[in-house]
């Protein structure tokens, strides 16, 4: 079970992006996660008529490390790690202050 999982609202920590908040869309399993409209590159692209693609600059979502990232508190309006619970006889993703992170 992951502490962090795609569609969490995320506030990144450190990097260029720091402090701005996103959804995570996808999780790597070599510990990255890709987080919409965070992290973004630009990539020169060729038109290519055969698919009907344009050519010209688009951004690039590139993946950040998943240390660098906290998961978002609605309470608090901060970013707060997450820890496991067992309630109920499930395990349960908590914020470390002690509320649960799936209502």
């Amino acid at each position: 079970m992951n502490k962090i999982r795609k569609g969490d609202e995320v506030i990144v920590r450190t990097g260029k992006d720091k402090g701005r908040r996103g959804v995570v869309v996808q999780v790597f399993a070599d510990g990255r996660v890709e987080v919409e409209g965070i992290n973004l590159a630009k990539k020169h692209v060729k038109p290519n008529p055969n698919i009907g693609e344009q050519g010209g600059i688009k951004d690039h979502r590139m993946p950040l490390d998943i240390s660098n990232v906290l998961v978002f508190n609605p309470k608090t309006k901060k970013g707060e790690r997450v820890g496991f619970r067992v309630e109920n006889g499930k395990k349960v993703r908590v914020f470390q202050s002690g509320d649960v992170v799936d209502i």
